[in-house]
């Protein structure tokens, strides 16, 4: 059985507004479908990823921060090896599409 790489979020802070975690992937990983239950802002600091969204594909890149709205399910492909900050409310979840 092949092991499934995909990226790492692991939680940094956790304040009584917002929330942060750390994404970390290495070339190749890719995110499966998921979306989060309210807004999340990506900062990039490292590499490079292509954001898939059900209108668009997008390419983050280091200096990058996008917005992803609340409910709307997207995946990532990473391109280069890839660090990111994800903010979003304390109340916020990540949930994976089945």
């Amino acid at each position: 059985m092949e092991a499934i790489h995909k990226p790492e979020m692991i939680p940094l802070k956790n304040g009584k507004v917002f929330k942060t975690l750390k994404v970390t992937a290495k070339a190749g990983m890719e995110m499966p479908l998921h979306h989060s239950t309210r807004e999340a802002v990506i900062v990039v600091l490292k590499g490079e990823a292509n954001l898939i969204m059900p209108e668009e594909t997008y390419t983050l890149f280091a200096g990058i921060t996008f917005i992803i709205p609340a409910m709307v399910a997207h995946s990532l492909e990473i391109k280069s090896d890839f660090h990111a900050i994800a903010i979003m409310e304390s109340n916020s979840k990540i949930e994976f599409e089945s």
